[in-house]
């Protein structure tokens, strides 16, 4: 289904589809490689918390249509899309709000990329838990191409991934570099052949449903927690020790390893249920 009340043409679209608990969220303006408007982050930033409170989603993917993942945020719409004015005299990045809105999410998140993935684009793919390639990707970050500054939660998590001089060398040059230089980098997680490419997401997805979401859930909180003091750092590893104990999947796979048989997990976040995203 489209996400885009307006012209599609005009402003691309986010369109999804669920299926075996897996949300497939799909990016697409291909007349503009899959370029990223201001209304096409806005759905995003609308959408992503909605997949994360429905309960038949388990999964959520990040790809592009066709064979461009994006070309990052469409130049003709960038003031918009990073510094939108607001009526009080602010701006709004709208690139970064919807970079959180998938930080966000609870349920682990995997990134498909395939072909191009370029500045805003990368942002997008590095927000998800991780990301597999297929060889014939092509990735650059190039804010000082075009004079920019590129946004605050993208530096930050580039640094983080490749290093603070990798990362200068990434935005200063703003060169492209191939699938498996990605990999070497740590812009990228796994890098897999084009032709078996959607073998390879397809496996990686099943294998995360056979797992608890328990631990998936859980383990991703305590990765991702930053800026947070010491002791609600040790708050947060108590609770989690407090809930393992009390979650029926450690049994579960305690048991089914010793009976050699594969667990079938029992646990489920907690949200309220609601309708499903139209």
């Amino acid at each position: 289904m489209s996400l885009s009340k307006t012209s599609d043409a005009v402003l691309g679209r986010i369109t999804l589809q669920v299926s075996g608990g897996v949300a497939v969220v799909r990016i697409e303006n291909p007349d503009r490689r899959n370029a990223l408007t201001k209304a096409m982050c806005q759905q995003l930033t609308t959408l992503l918390p909605r997949l994360d409170s429905d309960p038949e989603v388990k999964i959520v993917t990040l790809r592009g249509a066709g064979d461009t993942f994006s070309a990052g945020a469409a130049i003709d719409d960038l003031a918009s899309v990073l510094l939108d004015p607001q009526d009080d005299g602010s701006t709004v990045d709208h690139l970064s709000l919807a970079d959180a809105a998938l930080s966000a999410l609870r349920k682990p998140t995997i990134a498909l990329v395939d072909g191009a993935c370029m500045g805003g684009g990368w942002q997008l793919a590095s927000a998800c838990d991780f990301i597999l390639a297929s060889e014939r990707s092509v990735f650059a970050i190039t804010p000082a191409k075009i004079g920019v500054i590129y946004p605050r939660a993208g530096i930050e998590r580039l640094v983080r991934q490749v290093g603070a001089a990798n990362a200068k060398y990434i935005l200063f040059s703003g060169e492209a570099c191939g699938a498996r230089r990605a990999v070497q980098l740590g812009l990228v997680t796994e890098t897999v052949a084009t032709d078996v490419f959607e073998d390879r997401a397809d496996e990686l997805v099943r294998t995360l449903l056979a797992r608890s979401s328990f631990s998936i859930h859980t383990l991703k909180r305590l990765i991702d927690t930053r800026g947070v003091t010491d002791d609600e750092i040790d708050e947060l590893w108590a609770g989690a020790w407090t809930s393992m104990r009390e979650s029926p999947d450690m049994a579960i796979g305690v048991r089914a390893f010793l009976d050699r048989e594969q667990p079938r997990f029992e646990w489920e976040p907690s949200h309220p249920r609601q309708a499903r995203p139209v």
